[in-house]
Formats: C-alpha cells, sequence, structure tokens
C-alpha cells in the first residue's frame, strides 16, 4: 500500500500518545529551476530529502522550435509524479539576457512553467538572480564559480552553475517562504 493512503493510527488503547504520522508526510514537496536550454533542477521531496542536476532540452537537428517546451512539459510532470505531487515551484527569474534567442529560450520556458502550474494548481514564484546570489554567497553580483563554492561549502557536488543556482534557490525558498512544513 502507498505510503500517503495510510490512515494515521489510532491513539494507544491505554491512553499513551499517538503514534506520529511518517516523516514521509513532514514536508511539502519543493521544485526550484534554473530554466534554460541546460535546466538545473532541485528537488526537496516529502521525506525532506534534496535531489538535484541538470535537464537539457535542446531541440534536434529535425525537430521544430516547440518541441523542447512539450519535453519540458513532460518531464515536469514526470517530477511532479515522482514526487507524489508538488506544492512549490520557485524559477531564477532572470531580466536581463546575453542575447535576443536566450530571452526568447527562457521566456518560453516561463511560459510553459507558469501554464503548466496554473492548470494544476500549483503555486510558483519568480525570484530575482540576485536575490538567489546574495542569499547564497552575500553578494547580489556574485559570479557563477562563487555560487558553485558557496553551494559546495553546505555539503553539495553541483555538476555546474545551472544546478548550483537551483540547490541555491530551494535553500532560499525553505528558509523565507515557508516551504519547510
Amino acid at each position: 500500500m502507498a505510503l500517503a493512503t495510510l490512515t494515521p493510527p489510532a491513539p494507544l488503547a491505554s491512553g499513551g500518545a499517538a503514534i506520529p504520522l511518517p516523516l514521509a508526510l513532514a514536508h511539502r514537496a519543493v521544485l526550484a529551476l534554473d530554466l534554460g536550454t541546460t535546466t538545473g533542477w532541485a528537488l526537496r521531496a516529502r521525506d525532506g530529502g534534496i535531489t538535484s542536476g541538470t535537464m537539457t532540452f535542446k531541440p534536434s537537428r529535425f525537430e521544430g522550435g516547440g518541441m523542447r517546451y512539450l519535453r519540458f512539459q513532460h518531464w515536469l510532470g514526470e517530477i511532479a509524479w515522482l514526487a507524489h505531487g508538488l506544492r512549490q515551484v520557485v524559477f531564477e527569474e532572470v531580466r536581463a539576457h546575453v542575447s535576443t534567442d536566450s530571452s526568447h529560450v527562457h521566456g518560453g520556458f516561463v511560459a510553459t512553467l507558469t501554464a503548466w502550474c496554473e492548470q494544476r494548481g500549483v503555486p510558483y514564484e519568480g525570484v530575482p538572480v540576485g536575490t538567489i546570489k546574495r542569499f547564497a554567497t552575500g553578494k547580489g553580483n556574485a559570479d557563477k564559480a562563487a555560487v558553485i563554492a558557496a553551494i559546495r561549502a553546505r555539503g553539495f557536488t553541483p555538476a555546474d552553475d545551472n544546478e548550483a543556482d537551483a540547490i541555491a534557490l530551494l535553500l532560499w525558498a525553505i528558509e523565507n517562504r515557508g516551504a519547510s512544513a
């Protein structure tokens, strides 16, 4: 039987305290995303464990321009299913882009993410880049290496700056937005 379908145990017959719910029900699943062709992600599961990584949504030579967003939408569904539902999504809100193309790609990811969340009633929030960097390093204009070093100092091993940003964002959400309950 799935853990989430178990009923809470009744108080002990001798008048003792009730047995607490399993730890797996103690937290809300929160997903943090550094959106882009290589998307960094970090997930705090219901058991409190944090998993992170990167996912690439680069279109192949024979795909249309919208395929990356369809694959992203499908991937979001997979993550939500594996986490037994998402209670909150936070994403890095980028205001200045290196190029027009990167701006368009990021906008497509934001549109896909926000529509996906709206359809499922999942709260979402964009967090400015400077806020994430300031939380992780103490400087709002820290470079990528400083963010990676700060996240490694917290005991994580990000593969790249995308994953480091997602972990920093997740930790920010847990600490500042009540994602711990």
